[in-house]
């Protein structure tokens, strides 16, 4: 369970501010159509965290375990300086084109992710846990967190929501992280 809610609250708080986020706004704003946007971050999510799992355990199994320690929790660490860095959609237009807003969200959150700080945290977290089910449902869940409220509430929310509080809080617990990790702290550790 400690995988589960570990990985929840990682990248829910590691989400907020994030492109994905952005991207989710950016749809819900132009489309309104937030059920096949929820559909499509649901999906995309699950397939890109599945792959970043499986990248985690093969991690595990091929490199050893001191090598690995320090690779995590400097990639921890690593994560935590990133996630204080604000991401920016760029000004090109999204275009729904004939495939329609879910499959356009599937596609463009799924490439979103690819090498992007809650990806790399997922393929992190797939190594430190050994359960991979909990913790690619535990950040699918995190990014379902972060994402269903920015397509609900649109720009409404956006300009008060606290994004630089949240970066720095889940910053703090990145680096945490990255610290139990390095000096082995709990057997639960690497």
């Amino acid at each position: 369970m400690e995988a589960f809610l570990v990985s929840t609250l990682a990248i829910a708080v590691g989400e907020i501010g994030d492109k994905t986020q952005l991207l989710a706004l950016l749809l819900a704003a132009r489309y309104k159509k937030p059920i096949p946007i929820v559909l499509g971050i649901l999906v995309a999510t699950l397939a890109n965290h599945a792959l970043a799992g499986l990248l985690g355990q093969w991690v595990v199994s091929n490199v050893s375990s001191d090598l690995l320690r320090w690779a995590l929790g400097l990639s921890f660490l690593g994560i935590a300086a990133w996630t204080l860095k604000p991401d920016e959609m760029g000004e090109e237009g999204i275009n729904e084109g004939r495939y329609g807003v879910f499959l356009l969200t599937c596609v463009t959150f799924f490439l979103a992710e690819i090498g992007d700080k809650t990806q790399l945290a997922t393929i992190a977290l797939a190594a430190k846990y050994s359960n991979l089910t909990l913790v690619i449902a535990g950040t699918t869940l995190g990014m379902m967190i972060a994402d269903v409220p920015a397509v609900f509430l649109g720009k409404i929310a956006a300009p008060n929501f606290p994004f630089k509080l949240v970066r720095t809080i889940a910053a703090a617990l990145f680096a945490l992280l990255g610290i139990l990790v390095l000096f082995g702290v709990g057997d639960k550790f690497i």
